[in-house]
């Protein structure tokens, strides 16, 4: 049996398609098509169900999945396990962290990382917090960066970056004039909210009590898009400062603290407390630990 079958029937099973599960393993559909054929040759059974719209698995299938993924786990470990055995970490990070987080916290992170571990491959599984949660718990990513609060009772989490929401307008907005702002008068314009998230939960609370009256003209799925926007003054959104501190620095945008309450996003660095973490994640934990007690981490500036 050729390993790379099962990592193609893997794929096959979890996107419900051979075309896209061709793209993942940089194959032809006829490609994955014979691999799926040879495979399941050799198992003397149907493995894959293409009748319908998707491919679904049959129910030998089922079996042989779980099988394979337990084989795929156990290539991981003996990868990571001999790439632990020499002095310099080698192998894979691999870690999860939100959109955010990888293009705004992360960047200088990861500059120190590549240039005292050069060998080592990164991986980023990006996601929102819950789904980095399960990944930890369930052995699939090594190390999180996770918004914070979160209860796990089987991860170790180190609070390792503050960050305080503000105001963001256009230059061009009324409000720019300001110095701080109650909420009251943000809640009088025309807001943009992220759809989901940390942030959108705290402003949904932030605003409750004005929400007869609120105006949320948009609601967008990306940091980017809702700073693009304000920056057109379509409307207003509260945002992490590090997260628009160069385009307030160009007068794209304009940051204003809120007069009557302090809003903050904190970040913790996350993995599991029982297992032996590859070397590979040790080192990143140093690192990022090491750049936060060397002060390049602060309340309102980016790590």
């Amino acid at each position: 049996m050729d390993f790379d079958q099962l990592i193609t029937f893997l794929e096959v099973a979890k996107l419900g398609s051979f075309s896209r599960a061709g793209e993942k393993v940089f194959r032809s559909q006829s490609a994955v098509s014979a691999q799926i054929r040879q495979l399941e040759r050799e198992y003397g059974d149907r493995l894959l169900d293409r009748s319908g719209k998707t491919v679904k698995l049959t129910p030998a299938g089922e079996v042989l999945y779980e099988y394979a993924e337990r084989l795929k786990n156990l290539r991981d470990e003996s990868l990571m396990a001999v790439a632990d055995h020499g002095r310099t970490p080698r192998g894979t990070l691999r870690i999860g962290a939100n959109e955010a987080t990888c293009l705004y916290v992360l960047p200088h992170v990861f500059a120190e990382y590549c240039r005292l571990y050069p060998a080592v491959q990164i991986s980023i599984y990006r996601s929102f917090t819950y789904k980095i949660v399960e990944k930890l718990e369930n052995g699939a990513i090594d190390v999180g960066i996770v918004t914070l609060p979160v209860k796990s009772p089987s991860l170790k989490i180190h609070p390792i970056f503050r960050d305080k929401l503000m105001v963001m307008v256009s230059p061009n907005n009324p409000l720019a004039k300001y110095k701080v702002i109650p909420v009251k008068e943000v809640a009088k314009q025309p807001l943009l909210f992220p759809k989901t998230g940390h942030t959108r939960r705290l402003l949904d609370r932030l605003f409750r009590t004005h929400n007869p009256n609120l105006h949320v003209r948009m609601e967008l799925p990306s940091v980017g898009m809702i700073k693009s926007f304000v920056a057109a003054d379509l409307g207003v959104s509260l945002i992490s400062k590090c997260f628009a501190g160069d385009d307030a620095a160009a007068g794209r945008v304009k940051l204003i603290d809120l007069e009557d309450v302090e809003l903050w996003r904190e970040l913790g660095l996350a993995y599991r407390r029982d297992r032996t973490l590859p070397r590979a994640t040790t080192a990143f934990i140093a690192t990022i630990r090491q750049l936060r007690l060397n002060g390049k981490k602060a309340d309102s500036s980016c790590t």
